[in-house]
């Protein structure tokens, strides 16, 4: 059992270095670096260095910078106001159309940036206001946002499924793909939840429910299309390409970031500056998960050193349990996990670890990790600790927190029926990939 103690003691020294505080990659250069000096010795400082450059040379952590730029220049421009207002004009007069514009701007948010946090904040400055100004019901109207912000995670393009994709050795355009039908389920589940409430209790709509919303014209229409054109375009050269099979998810990446400096110059919104201070910040947040990254492959390969990921395959081999109730288990470690860590620190903790488990459990890997997926998701906007909590209540510090631990619960559920349908219906994971 000296895997166990090993992989205890790495598990260990990262949660120690997370209550205090260190960054992420931090902890994980350190912990990484201490085994590789406990196995090799001294030479394990230039296995340590090898390591980290075989991982930093590998084309494919070029989408994750790409990916990041596109998101911080459509932000960046103000061109997602446009979004905004065209999405605002085309839903009309609805029972409940602010929740209808909650979920259909997080879908489009999703497919335009990737991180939950980024549009929360925006949809929470922004949306939130409008609501409660209409007399929407608070908690119903925060719980939506949550939903549909997090949505972005599983919407492709995703830096989080690219991540998940990379440590799993998955195909990453089958993997982003296949994102695409799980999170319009879930968009419509949000949609059909937030019906269902004000159809039971109409008040809950505030004013929207009563037909106070301005009437919009088959012209304002024809223009709040057209102001979305660009969008299309966008989504289209990153997407589109996978799918048709003109690009690899890297020439797509960057297709985008072309589509997103059009769409700013279209909206007459590109400007020096802001594509400077674009650059600035995908550069840094690149910068840090591309660290994480290289840290992976090295813990990764003290795993499987350690013999701790052939001994816990092994384990499961022999354990009397239902694939259903391992499934259930290995959906729970990260679900709680991920109510106090970093999605991308859990996924490298327990990826490398999960990787042998499924294939002696015969799951199709594609499924697994969309689950997976979905699950890293709902931990980080799930109570006490998710912390696209806290992204919220920064962007509308007078909301109370348990308000928001409130109207998160609710949505929390929608995400995990989400996946209990996926778990019976694979198809709705695997079709779409399977045309590529």
């Amino acid at each position: 059992m000296e895997w166990f103690h090993t992989l205890l003691a790495g598990l260990g020294i990262l949660l120690f270095l997370f209550i205090l505080g260190v960054p992420v990659f931090v902890a994980f250069l350190i912990t990484n670096l201490l085994g590789a000096i406990h196995f090799f010795g001294g030479r394990g400082f230039s296995i340590f260095t090898n390591s980290i450059y075989d991982t930093l040379a590998s084309a494919s952590l070029a989408t994750i910078a790409l990916f990041i730029l596109m998101g911080e220049l459509l932000f960046r421009s103000g061109a997602t106001d446009a979004v905004f207002r065209s999405t605002d004009t085309l839903i009309g007069r609805v029972k409940g159309r602010d929740f209808v514009l909650s979920a259909s701007l997080g879908t489009i948010f999703g497919a335009l940036s990737g991180a939950a946090m980024g549009v929360v904040a925006m949809l929470g400055r922004s949306l939130l206001p409008q609501m409660l100004a209409r007399g929407c019901d608070k908690r119903l109207s925060i719980g939506a946002i949550l939903g549909g912000a997090n949505l972005a995670p599983i919407i492709p393009p995703s830096v989080l499924i690219i991540v998940i994709g990379m440590l799993a050795n998955l195909s990453i355009s089958r993997f982003l793909i296949a994102g695409i039908v799980p999170g319009l389920v879930i968009a419509t589940l949000i949609l059909a939840y937030t019906g269902i409430r004000i159809a039971i209790n109409p008040g809950l709509a505030g004013k929207a429910s009563l037909g106070d919303i301005p009437r919009t014209t088959i012209k304002q229409k024809l223009i709040a299309l057209a102001q979305l054109l660009p969008f299309s375009i966008i989504i289209f050269f990153v997407m589109g390409f996978i799918l048709l099979g003109i690009a690899t998810p890297s020439e797509s990446a960057a297709s985008g970031v072309i589509g997103a400096l059009l769409a700013a110059a279209y909206y007459r919104k590109l400007s020096w500056k802001m594509f400077r201070e674009s650059l600035e910040s995908a550069a840094v947040i690149s910068a840090i998960i591309l660290i994480i990254m290289a840290s992976s492959k090295l813990f990764s390969q003290l795993l499987s050193l350690s013999g701790a990921t052939s001994a816990i395959a092994q384990m499961v081999v022999n354990a009397p349990l239902d694939p259903l109730i391992m499934l259930l288990i290995m959906m729970l470690i990260p679900f709680l996990f991920c109510m106090f860590m970093d999605q991308i620190a859990i996924s490298i903790v327990i990826i490398p670890i999960y990787v042998p488990v499924i294939a002696a459990l015969g799951f199709d890997p594609l499924w697994f990790w969309v689950l997976f997926l979905i699950n890293v998701t709902i931990g980080g906007f799930s109570p006490p600790f998710g912390y696209v909590l806290f992204a919220f209540k920064a962007a509308a510090p007078e909301l109370r927190i348990s308000d928001l631990y409130a109207a998160a619960w609710p949505f929390v559920g929608v995400f995990i029926l989400a996946m209990v349908i996926l778990t019976m219906f694979p198809i709705l994971v695997t079709w779409l990939p399977g045309l590529l």
